[in-house]
């Protein structure tokens, strides 16, 4: 498969989503040139006939590769990590294969449990910064489970999931700085990882990225 077009990357324009936060560090890590394309979701541009045909889901992230166009984070992960596969780029999945069964479990479980803490702890308030509620019973419960599985997946005195870097470890901190970012303190371990993770350059890129102002 080979393509001239430079790779283009749908995003949206508070630049606070963890899904767009996971392409967009796919790529950085991939070390691949790409332009972005923010669009305003709430005045509903993600819903115009011809970006809704492309993404088929008319959402954001969306990749584009030629004349191929791809949405869903996680799939982009997959289909940049066969496009641009090791030893020629950087590794976004583990190499051994339990730990990529690993990563994607993490990658999955993120996306589809501890619904109350990413309710309750929206990403828009970890880049613009607001007095939040105190967390409800399910909002409590969902933290509780988030550090007790993060507690199990990092491995003591480890600021990374794995041997070497893996998108799940920035996906994880991503979740927990919904925490430090609004003021939770964590545990010595998980606190050292999200912070280590916090300053991948990668990392650093989107969360410096420039951003409209609060409304």
């Amino acid at each position: 498969m080979t393509s001239n077009a430079r790779l283009k990357l749908y995003t949206e324009d508070l630049w606070d989503s963890p899904y767009v936060f996971t392409a967009f560090v796919a790529l950085t890590e991939k070390r691949l040139p790409f332009d972005t394309v923010p669009l305003a979701l709430d005045k509903g541009e993600q819903r115009q006939p011809a970006y809704r045909q492309h993404s088929l889901t008319a959402k954001v992230p969306t990749l584009v590769d030629g004349d191929f166009w791809l949405s869903e984070s996680t799939a982009i992960v997959e289909y940049l990590e066969e496009r641009f596969p090791p030893p020629s780029h950087p590794r976004l999945l583990p190499a051994d294969m339990r730990e990529r069964a690993r990563a994607r479990q993490v990658l999955a479980w993120l996306r589809t449990d501890l619904t109350a803490l990413r309710n309750e702890r929206p990403t828009t308030s970890m880049f613009y910064p607001r007095a939040l509620p105190p967390l409800s019973a399910a909002g409590t419960a969902a933290v509780e489970k988030l550090l007790q599985v993060a507690d199990q997946l990092i491995p003591v005195s480890a600021t990374s999931l794995f041997s070497t870097w893996s998108i799940a470890d920035s996906d994880l901190a991503f979740m927990l700085h919904r925490l430090i970012l609004n003021g939770q303190p964590l545990p010595a371990k998980l606190q050292a990882f999200a912070a280590t993770q916090w300053q991948r350059p990668s990392v650093r890129a989107f969360v410096e990225h420039p951003r409209p102002a609060a409304t």
